[in-house]
């Protein structure tokens, strides 16, 4: 889970496909000019230098965490060239440092992180690049910019910010309109940055009110028991949002033993599940917010790109950005083919 709602350059596993960079001439060109910035080739799907990738990830104890492996392999297998050396997931902070350590001490050409701890891990990112090691940061961010080259996650701020405005356009027209909030863990800055995003954007719904708010630990158990507090408190409400599509699992068990369906729901990251009961749209859960685990798989180009000291195709650019920040697109029954295909178990 990330750390940092940062906004950046727009970028997905998928969004920037291969092809030429397009660059006008002026007049006081000459007509066959090379265009800036093309001394540089842009990665493409060519084999290419040899690039040994070292993958340093927090436990796939979670769906969405689990996705971020599975991106990760998938991707470096497309590329022959692409050695990947992933370590075995550790939510202990001195163990995956250790791991981190491990990869230095084997002199990968590049490395990708997603911290267990951004802060905790920010020294070995450090050292990484003190090495020569360029990181790519994943999702949950570092405290230094100087520890990582590139960062590239999630939009948490987004993710609220979303969800509360697809609320407020279905409530639009309705007086009094009362909706509830299932948050994740209240100590993480996610968490925090999901709810922020949440209350900014039902500011421009007048007639709607944020009437009560549960946190719960990003698990199915969690989510059924708060969920069940929620209702037992809340005897009627219009709309739900649910930060997580794991724990909303969970809260789907406690509204069909409550025998509720006088709201819509909507959840969080885009689990398959989640996405399964709005394409058959028999039930409360309407729509998901994104927070695509593709960024594992957008990590491992950037890190192929790094390695090959190259820069990233469409964009014009000789060196790939220092940020990239990751849509949190809504998924309704309208889009749910488009995006179904991208939902993680």
């Amino acid at each position: 889970m990330p750390e940092t709602s940062r906004r950046g350059l727009l970028f997905g596993a998928t969004a920037l496909s291969a092809g030429a960079l397009l660059t006008a001439c002026t007049s006081n060109e000459p007509k066959n000019a090379e265009p800036a910035g093309s001394s540089r080739p842009a990665a493409d799907d060519k084999p290419g230098k040899p690039v040994t990738i070292g993958f340093a990830g927090p436990q796939a104890d979670h769906g969405w965490l689990n996705a971020i492996n599975v991106n990760a392999k998938s991707r470096a297998q497309k590329y022959s060239e692409v050695t990947l050396e992933i370590t075995e997931g550790s939510n202990d902070t001195a163990a995956q440092i250790g791991q981190v350590k491990t990869l230095i001490n084997k002199k990968v050409d590049v490395l990708v992180i997603l911290p267990a701890d951004g802060k905790a891990l920010t020294q070995v990112g450090l050292e990484a690049m003190r090495a020569g090691i360029p990181v790519v940061n994943l999702d949950r961010i570092f405290a230094s910019p100087q520890a990582y080259r590139c960062w590239v996650g999630g939009d948490n701020y987004g993710m609220g910010l979303n969800a509360g405005h697809y609320i407020g356009e279905q409530l639009k027209g309705k007086s009094n309109a009362k909706v509830v909030e299932l948050a994740g863990i209240d100590n993480l800055e996610l968490t925090k940055q999901r709810s922020q995003g949440f209350a900014d954007a039902l500011k421009n719904y007048p007639n709607i009110k944020l009437v009560a708010r549960q946190a719960a630990e990003f698990t199915v158990e969690s989510g059924q028991a708060k969920m069940a507090q929620l209702l037992q408190a809340q005897k009627q409400f219009d709309a739900l949002w649910n930060h997580d599509d794991d724990q909303g699992v969970g809260a789907l068990r406690a509204i069909q033993q409550a025998g509720r369906d006088e709201f819509i729901m909507v959840g969080g990251a885009g689990a398959k599940s989640a996405m399964d009961a709005i394409k058959a749209d028999n039930g409360v859960l309407k729509a998901t917010v994104l927070y695509p685990p593709t960024m594992a798989a957008s990590a491992i180009d950037l890190a192929r790109a790094l390695g090959q000291n190259k820069g990233v195709s469409g964009l014009s650019e000789m060196e790939i950005p220092t940020s990239l920040t990751l849509y949190s697109a809504v998924v309704t029954k309208d889009n749910i083919d488009q995006y179904l295909p991208t939902g993680f178990n």
